[in-house]
């Protein structure tokens, strides 16, 4: 087999947590009276981390360092109270996930959601399965797309980054596989469109989750 690891991205990957962040910023917006965004376009609000979030959701001019902060919290305290509302694994995941482990490819997840989310929705809505890594957002290590945090992993898992392929849905995913020498595989389902994943350096695109397994043999 050519691959022997899969390095997941989360958000729009593996879980469908759009419903639960958009409700999360637009409370946040709402206490500081600030106007709500559709829920579409979240979909481009994230992937950058809860900072980047909060500035994209802000209006312009109200993007100042302490707004920004206080933001922050207030997404971060709102999206503890509502991240499970709604939140699923995407349709075809519990298949491709099972796929994975009865041909013994090892897993991690590499997400720019903060640490503490990271583990518990993981370990909340994927529980039956096994991944070696669940790395969050640190302040410690660089966010995607650098590959620092990859890196991390294929050595701590005593990989090297050629055994993996890197499955995620925006180009920070596939910027972020390309830097790290892993094989970068673009998902269709999740937020962000095949031209931005083909940019981002996707090798190939795959429209449901089970079309992965195929890969590994490339």
């Amino acid at each position: 087999m050519a691959y022997r690891a899969l390095l997941f991205d989360l958000d729009g990957t593996l879980l469908d947590t759009i419903r639960d962040i958009a409700d999360s910023v637009n409370s946040a917006l709402a206490y500081f009276g600030f106007p709500p965004h559709e829920l579409d376009a979240y979909r481009y609000f994230v992937g950058d981390g809860v900072e980047m979030l909060a500035i994209r959701a802000l209006p312009e001019d109200r993007r100042d360092h302490m707004t920004v902060s206080k933001m922050v919290a207030c997404i971060d305290e709102s999206y503890s109270m509502r991240w499970a509302n709604n939140t699923r694994p995407f349709r075809g995941i519990p298949e491709l996930l099972d796929a994975l482990t009865d041909i013994g490819i090892r897993m991690a997840i590499l997400s720019n959601k903060g640490q503490s989310f990271a583990e518990v929705t993981v370990s909340t809505l994927l529980p039956d399965w096994h991944f070696d890594l669940v790395v969050g957002a640190h302040p410690s290590v660089p966010k995607k797309p650098d590959p620092t945090a990859a890196l991390q992993i294929a050595s701590q898992m005593s990989l090297i980054p050629t055994e993996f392929l890197y499955l995620g849905d925006s180009a920070v995913d596939m910027k972020t596989a390309v830097a790290a020498n892993m094989y970068p595989v673009g998902a269709l389902w999740g937020y962000r469109t095949a031209d931005e994943l083909l940019t981002g350096g996707a090798r190939v695109l795959v429209e449901k989750p089970t079309h992965v397994v195929p890969l590994l043999n490339d």
